[in-house]
């Protein structure tokens, strides 16, 4: 899953990208409001984690053009040191979801997290799931015929995508830009590397395999390609 942290405090981004990250969580970070505006109307994300007090573009005025542009799935958590009942009361009615104040357990924020996506995960698939290899995007747990395979944060995220592609074939680009938020370079062999890992532990034990290789184009999780 996919979170936009806008946050101008490097060193707490930092922080609460790292603890995200760690927990599986695909995460962009935005230090302006204007650039968090523009990363959330270009890409998706299930979740925004929202400071107030951004630059050239403050964060309720972030949450009232999310909302004022018809964005209503992606669920909006405020984190900010604006402790007022005035704030809190703005930002609930212009559209956040939740409010949490600094200075803050990162554990809170992520049990806060969790609960905003199991939300969301009733507007969207929670479960993927591909023949006997099941994936659980909330619980962060991955297994093929009852068998459990622990993966890596970034080789979760990959299969992720694979699997939220299912029969449709994904170029070394489109998995560059959406698993590493990077623009496909030709000499990198990363995606080849990180694909022979899942193979290694989601088909390796496995009598058909379901990560294909289409010649010429990329991969394919589901049925055999050419």
């Amino acid at each position: 899953m996919r979170i936009l942290l806008a946050e101008d405090d490097g060193p707490l981004a930092s922080f609460v990208a790292k603890g995200l990250q760690a927990e599986n969580y695909l995460v962009d970070v935005a230090a302006a409001g204007d650039e968090a505006h523009a990363m959330i109307t270009e890409r998706d994300y299930e979740l925004l984690v929202l400071d107030l007090n951004l630059p050239r573009l403050d964060g309720l005025q972030v949450l009232q053009k999310v909302r004022g542009n018809g964005n209503a799935s992606t669920r909006i958590l405020v984190l900010t040191s604006r402790t007022e009942v005035q704030e809190r009361v703005r930002c609930l009615d212009a559209g956040a979801d939740d409010y949490l104040t600094k200075p803050f357990s990162f554990a809170e924020l992520s049990a806060r997290v969790r609960a905003l996506l199991r939300r969301q995960g009733q507007l969207t698939e929670s479960v993927l799931q591909v023949e006997d290899l099941s994936l659980d995007r909330l619980q962060h747990k991955v297994s093929r015929a009852g068998r459990a395979i622990d993966l890596t944060p970034k080789e979760f995220a990959l299969l992720e995508y694979l699997m939220r592609n299912i029969g449709r074939r994904v170029t070394r680009a489109m998995i560059m830009e959406h698993v590493w938020n990077l623009a496909f370079d030709t000499m990198t062999n990363v995606v080849d590397v990180y694909i022979n890992y899942l193979r290694k532990k989601v088909d390796a034990a496995a009598e058909q395999p379901l990560i294909h290789t289409v010649r010429g184009v990329g991969y394919q999780v589901g049925a055999s390609s050419s």
